[in-house]
């Protein structure tokens, strides 16, 4: 059966109504321990080597589905606080970057030619270029700390959990509200202080802080749904959304700073709010109401 990173498990379509619980049990299996986070958090030189070969992952990867990346990373973390921070040589981190991202690619059954992502990843200097038998070496190598458990229960897992949870009928809402948390899924992976979290914690936050941006009359219901799951801690969700919230507010600044230095007149937060509000244009009217107050919020706090 095909990997899909919201429905990872081969047999969940075979289970009963409540089986995603089994997504609740076993998320602790398919991340780093909880000793990984506070490793990296005492030492910068891990940070700054984590942060390189994550570097390396996402230059080989920025012509696939961002999924790839995610999987990629998910493994690269669970391999380091199993095997410990490497050799910090390049070739090294380069060989663990390609065999990470070649795992994710197998994974999610994406063609892909190794020559050509090496040459990427070396810029088309030469460099170091690994023969498949390399690789294939090195990948043993990674299932083995993994435990071959490559079918990862991520945040992406309990999306559409939590999404049902909440009272939106529209489609059109929910899809909206699901992009713009896997955005912010997407974005947080790199900051180690996410690792801190389950998934399904992740998961929470992230659709929640998505649910405050986008439908803030809305939130307070949000958040009460979420905090009468039995499934999460309320105190963790808190935590991870001021996380998750610091993360988007880096963000905003970023692009706000990069305009500026462009010297246009245009805001770029104009252009990511446009696009959601674009995607709302299908929905109802108060919502589309709710994005452009939104809008006018982020500009007054940024100008």
């Amino acid at each position: 059966m095909e990997f899909d990173l919201e429905n990872p498990l081969e047999n969940f379509h075979d289970l009963p109504s409540h089986g995603v619980s089994s997504f609740f049990l076993i998320e602790s299996d398919h991340i780093p321990p909880q000793n990984y986070f506070q490793i990296l958090k005492s030492n910068d030189f891990d940070i700054s080597l984590r942060s390189d070969i994550i570097s390396l992952i996402s230059h080989l990867s920025c012509t696939f589905d961002p999924f790839v990346t995610y999987l990629a990373i998910n493994y690269l973390d669970r391999f380091l606080a199993n095997q410990g921070i490497l050799h910090p040589k390049p070739w090294a981190n380069k060989l663990l970057a390609v065999t990470c991202f070649s795992l994710a690619v197998k994974m999610l059954k994406t063609e892909y030619s190794a020559t050509d992502v090496q040459a990427l990843l070396n810029n088309g200097d030469g460099g170091f270029i690994f023969e498949t038998q390399t690789i294939k070496r090195m990948e043993a190598v990674v299932l083995g700390a993994l435990q071959w458990r490559m079918r990862s229960i991520t945040p992406f897992s309990f999306i559409p959990y939590f999404t049902n949870l909440f009272n939106l009928d529209d489609q059109s809402l929910r899809k909206v509200l699901k992009d713009r948390a896997s955005e912010i899924i997407f974005k947080s992976q790199n900051d180690i202080k996410v690792l801190e979290f389950k998934p399904s914690i992740v998961a929470a936050s992230s659709l929640l802080y998505a649910s405050h941006e986008l439908f803030p009359f809305q939130y307070p219901c949000f958040l009460g749904t979420i905090s009468d799951c039995s499934y999460v801690n309320k105190e963790s969700v808190m935590q991870c959304y001021n996380v998750i919230q610091d993360i988007a507010k880096e963000e905003y600044e970023s692009m706000f700073n990069v305009n500026s230095s462009s010297g246009t007149p245009v805001n770029v937060l104009d252009e990511h709010f446009l696009s959601l509000e674009s995607e709302l244009t299908n929905g109802t009217n108060v919502a589309s109401t709710t994005m452009i107050q939104q809008e006018k919020h982020f500009k007054r706090w940024k100008i």
